[in-house]
């Protein structure tokens, strides 16, 4: 059974986003570090056209960029496909243990409240509201280190491409962006931002706005983030319109369905993704899958302005992360995947990105078959067997040697 708050699936792919980052490493020698299950959702997009690839505006590497429309219905396909039994707009409230068996997962919906009796739950909530409400400890984001700002996104359409690209194009936004910061002629909350084409012609996506100092964990402060980000998002289409050629007919038509959060609870598991780990570059013997992103750290900057912090990874840019980080510290039937797994404020800002979260997510369900047909605890898994599931399915455990392509159109390519 699966749960989901929204009406659709997909988390931050389809709430807020367009683009799924992750896939390649940056560089000049792109290397393609994730496959599997994540890239039969990149082929269903590629299938009707419905994604390209493009350069990161400040150098995370080349992303997947997709129509968040269209994506929707490719993951109901899947969910529906796979025989998953699908309760959206469902809410977790509450967990209880039915002996040692057993969590008993209190839900509410429309119908009212409901229990499931699970053998097995994988915590993908982003809040890791269940390793919260199960008991499981984790670290508050913003209790060691500032926690990473919030960003509603937004979209504009009638935009002139052409015209934009020939004005002068990315440089001439950053400039002009930077010039509206600095006189506060907009209230424009940074001096720079992504802005980038979408695959609907004539649209582009945005992640510009940034919303700092405020708790996602609070309902109060949470509600003064979404009405902050909206007037942001407003602020910037009166600059777009006025001070950005090919933009003077342009509009907003849609916002991320709700402000996108980049840090709230992270889970201590059984290992912890440190800073140092992801620098090192290592390759553990016990790894699940790799990942070449950059640390990429958004922040209130020292003068007070919302900024973003790049730190590469060094030598070949790659590290493999191990199966302890989704495995909650004294767990035996439960996982915990995406941005609230077990890693450091630092390498959450590497290890956050969607070809990744899905990576988390492709293993753990794994994890959780092989101890259901083996009847052990999460904590006993046989990373041997895990590994021969992954490479089954054609997750890559080892860092290639092959440059990807990753031109517009070469997706394909890469297989």
């Amino acid at each position: 059974m699966l749960i989901e708050r929204y009406g659709f699936a997909g988390g931050t792919s389809t709430q807020m986003l367009d683009t799924f980052y992750g896939f390649f490493t940056p560089g000049d020698e792109p290397k393609k570090v994730v496959s599997g299950l994540p890239d039969t959702i990149v082929d269903a997009l590629s299938s009707t056209g419905d994604m390209f690839l493009r350069p990161n505006t400040y150098g995370a590497g080349t992303g997947v960029n997709y129509n968040p429309e269209r994506l929707k219905y490719v993951w109901d396909k899947k969910i529906v496909e796979a025989g998953i039994q699908l309760l959206l707009h469902t809410t977790l409230v509450d967990v209880a243990r039915e002996g040692t068996e057993r969590y008993l997962c209190i839900l509410w919906n429309k119908g009212g409240f409901c229990k499931v009796a699970a053998k097995r739950v994988i915590d993908a909530s982003g809040d890791a509201d269940f390793c919260h409400l199960a008991g499981f400890g984790y670290e508050v984001a913003g209790e060691i280190e500032p926690a990473q700002s919030m960003t509603t996104t937004f979209r504009m359409s009638n935009v002139d491409l052409d015209t934009f690209k020939k004005a002068g194009g990315k440089q001439l936004l950053n400039e002009r962006m930077k010039a509206a910061y600095e006189s506060g002629k907009y209230a424009l909350p940074r001096k720079e931002g992504s802005v980038h084409e979408m695959c609907q012609q004539g649209c582009v996506s945005t992640v510009a706005v940034k919303v700092s100092d405020l708790h996602a964990l609070d309902a109060a402060e949470l509600t003064r983030a979404e009405i902050t980000g909206r007037k942001q998002a407003f602020n910037y289409e009166d600059f777009f319109r006025n001070e950005i050629p090919g933009y003077g007919a342009a509009q907003i038509i849609g916002l991320s369905h709700q402000i996108g959060v980049r840090e709230t609870r992270r889970v201590y598991g059984e290992a912890r993704l440190t800073k140092a780990d992801c620098m090192a570059g290592d390759i553990p013997h016990d790894r699940i899958f790799l990942c070449g992103a950059p640390i990429e750290d958004h922040r209130k900057g020292d003068q007070g302005a919302d900024e973003t912090y790049w730190q590469y990874i060094p030598n070949d840019g790659v590290y493999g992360v191990p199966y302890g980080t989704i495995v909650p510290r004294g767990s035996e039937q439960a996982w915990v995947v995406g941005r609230c797994f077990s890693a450091t404020h630092d390498a959450h800002a590497s290890c956050r990105s969607m070809a990744q979260t899905m990576s988390m997510g492709q293993a753990a369900g794994l994890a959780a078959a092989i101890t259901l047909d083996r009847d052990i605890a999460a904590d006993e898994m046989n990373i041997t067997m895990l590994h021969d599931r992954l490479t089954e399915i054609g997750a890559i455990l080892e860092v290639p040697k092959r440059i990807a392509d990753t031109s517009r159109h070469g997706w394909a390519n890469n297989k």
